[in-house]
């Protein structure tokens, strides 16, 4: 089993930044995969960024250029750096893992990007 428990949302202006954490139960680095969802009202969940074990990095679109995502092992947490915000970043944000064949969600930070 593990634990995600997100912090760091809130309102923000357009162009400005944020920094969601992601604090696991367990140390980042037995994960497999990390990675951060958005879910918009009315829409469906989509991934934002990934990260490997190995240190391989994916990102949407729409956030590259604007959004990184990075692990601490020693303070098993995942980050994701959001830069350059911009309102139809606005959702609810979520971190996940894969561990032991199994994917864990945390219960969502909301962030807002107000223009």
């Amino acid at each position: 089993q593990v634990q995600l428990v997100e912090s760091g949302g809130g309102l923000v202006q357009a162009g400005g930044s944020l920094r969601l954490s992601c604090a696991a139960s367990r140390s980042t680095s037995s994960f497999l995969t990390m990675a951060w969802y958005r879910q918009a009202p009315g829409k469906q969940r989509e991934l934002v960024a990934s990260l490997t074990s190995r240190g391989t990095t994916n990102y949407a679109d729409s956030v590259k250029g604007r959004f990184t995502i990075s692990r601490d092992n020693a303070k098993s947490t995942v980050y994701l750096q959001m830069n350059s915000v911009k309102p139809e970043d606005t959702a609810v944000y979520y971190c996940s893992v894969y561990f032991s064949g199994a994917t864990y969600w945390g219960q969502g930070t909301q962030v807002t990007v107000s223009s």
